[in-house]
């Protein structure tokens, strides 16, 4: 039986940048053997973001406040947590989140959501669109809003 311990399992992945969106994590899938649901832990130093402001398709998430008090964005507006808090982000602009760390000690908050391909993210902040086809062939890419066309440009 594999095992993670969510407060203090190590922490092995981390991005150093962008400033504002840095973190420590652990994706918890391989390690457990998962297949199905994804799961990651990040932890949060001072001043720092997850992700950017987002919503998904084909992917539902869950957050599970570890410690700290994180400020979780909604588009209800802004709440912060503390440790055993749960929150569920459902598909669409209603479970669009970020989550921010405002105090002044690392928050820690394990972050889960379903796994299935494609999937789709929605940045209303930038403007954005995130496509993960989940394949080797075709590999994730952004797009701006404004760049969009019509369904039968280039085919005639």
């Amino acid at each position: 039986m594999e095992s993670f311990n969510l407060f203090d399992g190590e922490l092995d992945e981390q991005r150093t940048e962008p400033a504002g969106f840095t973190w420590r994590s652990a994706t918890l899938g391989p390690k457990l053997g998962a297949e199905k649901i994804g799961m990651s832990v990040y932890e949060l130093q001072p001043g720092e973001r997850s992700f950017p402001y987002h919503y998904e398709y084909g992917a539902e998430e869950w957050l599970i406040v570890v410690s700290g008090r994180p400020t979780l964005r909604v588009p209800d507006g802004e709440h912060e947590l503390r440790p055993g808090d749960v929150v569920c982000f459902p598909e669409g602009p209603v479970g669009a989140h970020l989550v921010r760390n405002d105090t002044g000690e690392p928050v820690r908050v394990l972050l889960g959501s379903t796994k299935g391909n494609p999937q789709l993210a929605v940045y209303p902040d930038s403007g954005k669109i995130g496509m993960w086809p989940g394949n080797d062939a075709d590999p994730p890419q952004l797009f701006t809003r404004d760049s969009a066309v019509g369904y039968w440009e280039g085919e005639l």
